[in-house]
């Protein structure tokens, strides 16, 4: 997790350095829910459709439910393109000057990667049950891609929920850091100790200057001299 600026990003104005950006949790996480997006997109795209001769129209391989393959292509789209914001997110997200501007950013990807997560576990079981209902398409068109959507789902629920994991360290760094005590000990509150300004003089004292001339005694009087 960086530090030195608000939820956890660097300083406004630093120079952006690619490859640091490349090496960040974050940035991998949602490269690898981008590459996932598409294999999903593409398999379903491809060969999730086969034309019945008969009925004259296609057909979704997963158990004829047109449902199942909306769901799946639905998903992984706006998956692909959350995750072509949230780089561009990341990207200007060290250029955020407002401590405002990154809470609502790292809020957003909080939500929207929490969401997806439980979407991507719906649609894993979902496909997974239709597939496992449905018959073996004729000449087995279409099932390696079948199977791996269902994969590549499941994989999505752990990048995601990853993505959601680290905006919630974020999240919790910026709340950390906005109720951090931003004061210092006063050396005038009881129990500091004092220390001597001579230029030579490494004395503390625990006790106040005039203490001694406070506990003189009636007897211990003298008279001023003129």
């Amino acid at each position: 997790m960086e530090a030195g600026g608000a939820y956890g990003g660097g300083k406004a104005g630093a120079p952006f350095d690619p490859f640091t950006f490349v090496q960040k949790p974050q940035v991998i996480l949602r490269a690898v829910c981008l590459l996932f997006a598409i294999i999903v997109f593409g398999c379903i795209s491809s060969e999730g459709w086969m034309y019945d001769e008969k009925e004259k129209r296609e057909y979704c391989i997963y158990n004829r439910d047109a449902s199942a393959c909306h769901y799946g292509t639905g998903v992984s789209v706006l998956a692909f393109l959350a995750s072509i914001g949230f780089l561009i997110g990341e990207y200007l997200f060290e250029q955020m000057s407002s401590v405002k501007t990154r809470k609502h950013y790292v809020l957003l990807d909080l939500g929207y990667s929490s969401f997806w997560t439980l979407l991507y576990f719906i649609g894993f079981c979902y496909l997974a049950n239709e597939w496992s209902n449905a018959e073996t398409p004729e000449g087995n068109y279409g099932v390696n891609n079948a199977q791996a959507v269902i994969v590549f789902s499941f994989f999505s629920i752990f990048t995601w929920a990853g993505c959601a994991w680290f905006a919630y360290q974020r999240f919790r760094a910026g709340v950390d850091s906005a109720f951090a005590p931003s004061y210092e000990a006063d050396p005038s509150l009881p129990g500091a100790a004092y220390t001597s300004y001579g230029p030579d003089s490494d004395t503390t004292y625990q006790e106040a200057p005039f203490s001694q001339n406070q506990q003189r005694g009636p007897g211990d009087y003298q008279a001023p001299a003129y």
